[in-house]
């Protein structure tokens, strides 16, 4: 064979690979944008929106906190420690009426607590944190979210508001306590 004819074929070989790559490759960029939709939930449409609707953008972000945070582990919790948070969510929110900023600032430290208790970053790293949580809780981290912007601001933050972000809260607050029972307080409406 001539060197001009093998050129040819190998030329032939890889163009032929190339175009049985490409519909694999653009079949799986929007598969792992539906993954990773399906994944976060509720934290992709904010990274969405935080990117000016670039899904792109939000996928790249999403992906670079799950290789950041999913390999994390989290521990789990000793009865006892169960008890004792479980006893302290519902005693902050017994409180709420007679005093809703000092029960959302409750509601805010239980959580640091209890993320850092289960395995999350230190409180003190509340992005670091909020990321973490994010990948492993992401259809209630911005309950968590809702809480800590409205201790910041309960002074100029409404009742309703507060009692808002406390019940969003809630649903973390289950998933990381590990919560059996459906029996807690409500929160009322008003102050």
């Amino acid at each position: 064979m001539s060197t001009g004819l093998i050129i040819a074929l190998i030329v032939i070989v890889v163009a032929a690979v190339v175009v049985a790559a490409v519909p694999g490759l653009r079949a799986r960029g929007p598969q792992r944008g539906r993954s990773l939709k399906r994944r976060f939930g509720p934290e992709y449409e904010l990274a969405v929106a935080r990117h000016n609707g670039d899904a792109k953008a939000a996928e790249r972000e999403l992906g670079e906190l799950v290789q950041r945070h999913g390999s994390l582990h989290e521990r789990p919790l000793e009865p006892e420690r169960r008890q004792e948070y479980k006893e302290r969510w519902a005693e902050a929110q017994a409180h709420f009426v007679e005093s809703p900023e000092e029960s959302l600032r409750e509601a805010d430290r239980l959580l640091a607590e209890l993320a850092v208790e289960r395995g999350f970053p230190e409180g003190g790293r509340r992005e670091e944190q909020l990321e973490a949580l994010s990948v492993h809780h992401p259809r209630h981290v911005d309950g968590y979210r809702r809480v800590h912007r409205a201790s910041a601001e309960s002074n100029g933050a409404d009742t309703e508001e507060m009692r808002a972000a406390i019940v969003e809260a809630r649903g973390l607050f289950k998933e990381l306590v590990g919560f059996e029972s459906s029996r807690e307080p409500a929160l009322h409406k008003g102050s």
